[in-house]
């Protein structure tokens, strides 16, 4: 696994942007429960080792790195949006409002943002750069990808208590071929996104569930 680096940040606090906020959301593609962004700021001259990419982690490395990063980080800041607002909004848009309020939720005004996804450009006045796979260049953006990943599993954990028969835990709400068996059977809860097509996937047939299946992240 490649670490992310620093780069980006360097380069920025060398112009004397000293607040750089690496920024990353979690949960734009699964059936169920939230979508969760971060911003993490770390202070210039940081020593963190380690950082990457949230989805090439292991389960047991990202809870490592979680707290090392709530440890080292000048500040973080957290913000989810709710399936029934993604359900009236959109997706798009949920992905972009959920970033502006966890930069939003900081304890300070960051002076420059590093965001993941090229197209992610924010309607918020602070200098920023959007870029794709940032997760994996920049130590912020895949420190964000970690902080957001964890506290959306945490979630998803959390609602298995109320809704134990879709094994939330197992899948953290994505598209498997375990969920879609469980929502054929159940039907949709009241965390799944009614806008994903949930009444035409409740209706598959079982040998095309695996064409629906997606990537964890």
């Amino acid at each position: 696994i490649m670490p992310a680096s620093f780069k980006y940040e360097s380069k920025l606090w060398k112009k004397g942007y000293n607040l750089v906020a690496g920024v990353d959301e979690v949960g734009r593609g699964p059936l169920a429960g939230p979508i969760v962004a971060a911003a993490v700021v770390f202070a210039p001259k940081t020593k963190i080792s380690g950082i990457a990419d949230s989805k090439v982690l292991s389960s047991k490395k990202r809870e490592v790195l979680f707290e090392i990063i709530k440890e080292k980080a000048l500040a973080i800041g957290i913000a989810s949006i709710c399936n029934k607002k993604i359900d009236l909004m959109g997706i798009g848009l949920a992905n972009l409002l959920v970033m502006k309020m966890a930069i939003e939720s900081l304890p300070f005004i960051p002076h420059y943002l590093l965001i993941d996804g090229e197209r992610c450009r924010l309607a918020i006045a602070i200098p920023q750069k959007s870029f794709n796979d940032g997760d994996t260049k920049s130590t912020s953006i895949a420190a964000a990808s970690i902080i957001a990943k964890i506290t959306r599993d945490r979630i998803m954990v959390n609602y298995h208590r109320k809704y134990p028969v879709y094994e939330f835990p197992r899948h953290k709400g994505y598209g498997t071929k375990l969920h879609l068996r469980r929502l054929r059977k159940h039907g949709p809860s009241p965390i799944h996104r009614r806008s994903f097509s949930l009444a035409r996937i409740c209706r598959l047939k079982a040998e095309k569930v695996v064409q629906l299946e997606l990537q964890p992240r």
